[in-house]
């Protein structure tokens, strides 16, 4: 039959797709393994436990980097905690209430757009709103609540993503037995779609700590010797420090090493809290029966 692939030209193209398929894998992992390496190589020697438990020194060229770490944390864990529920609770209603139609995928277009805008476009709203309009101030909390507004719409695609996944008829199970609409969504399609929701905070946490735009604006300080007690007080963040030691600073070249030692403490903050997301989500697929 003319046009019909012989079966040694379909097996052939398989082998081309797939060795594409490897061959891109390979390349993503090389750039990542030589970024990794590049900076072992030039930050390593500047890793030691007083880099990591001081506060920096003499205009920034010698001692530690433990109140940028203890910033960053501080304003992760502050975006997290203000774009996890609002981004929860958004795709429950776009999931499980919102009727489909125009207006519908209006909205779901507008959030893959947010996602898109520049975060340094995030940072001048959040000057405008929380540090101006508010009053807030040059503070941690502002800072946080910037990036979590950054971060809101990954979280919002994902935890959609990952209720949509939960199969109809655990609903129309629990549905008939009685339970109502919110009971089921709260008992039953929640747990079912934690792991996928987990993975969006993941990726929110990974954008969220290595960002530095929106909270130039809006949190973070040139320097301070002193832990924010407060979350209207200023804080360092590694991602403002490094960017402050590599252009802004007055002794660019005799900070490199601790610019990249900085970086190294920056990429091992955001894999560990990566990690630790991991295992919840790894523990939490393994309980599921589905």
């Amino acid at each position: 039959m003319k046009g019909r692939i012989s079966p040694a030209a379909r097996k052939l193209r398989e082998t081309v797709a797939f060795s594409l398929l490897r061959l891109s894998v390979l390349v993503v992992l090389g750039a990542l393994g030589g970024i990794i390496i590049f900076l072992l190589i030039q930050g390593a020697g500047a890793i030691s436990w007083e880099f990591l438990t001081e506060a920096p020194r003499d205009a920034m060229t010698k001692g530690g980097i433990f109140p940028a770490i203890v910033g960053t944390l501080y304003l992760t864990i502050g975006a997290i905690v203000v774009s996890l529920p609002l981004g929860v609770a958004a795709a429950i209603y776009l999931s499980e209430y919102a009727r489909d139609g125009r207006l519908l995928q209006i909205v779901r277009l507008g959030i893959q757009n947010l996602a898109g805008v520049p975060s340094v476009v995030f940072g001048l709203f959040g000057l405008a709103l929380f540090v101006g309009f508010f009053g807030m101030g040059i503070s941690m909390l502002a800072g946080s609540l910037t990036l979590g507004l950054l971060v809101l719409p990954t979280v919002i695609g994902a935890s959609e993503e990952a209720l949509r996944q939960v199969p109809p008829t655990f609903r129309e199970a629990s549905l008939a037995l009685g339970a109502t609409r919110w009971e089921t969504i709260y008992k039953v399609v929640l747990p079912a779609a934690l792991p996928g929701i987990l993975t969006g905070s993941i990726l929110a946490l990974g954008r969220a700590a290595g960002e530095t735009a929106p909270i130039m604006f809006t949190a973070v300080t040139f320097y301070t010797l002193h832990l924010p007690t407060s979350p209207l007080h200023e804080v360092m963040a590694l991602p403002y420090h490094v960017y402050v030691l590599a252009t802004a600073g007055t002794h660019i070249e005799q900070t490199r090493p601790l610019q990249y030692g900085t970086v190294l403490v920056l990429i091992a903050l955001v894999l560990g809290l990566s990690l630790v997301a991991v295992i919840i989500r790894t523990r939490m697929r393994k309980k599921r029966k589905w």
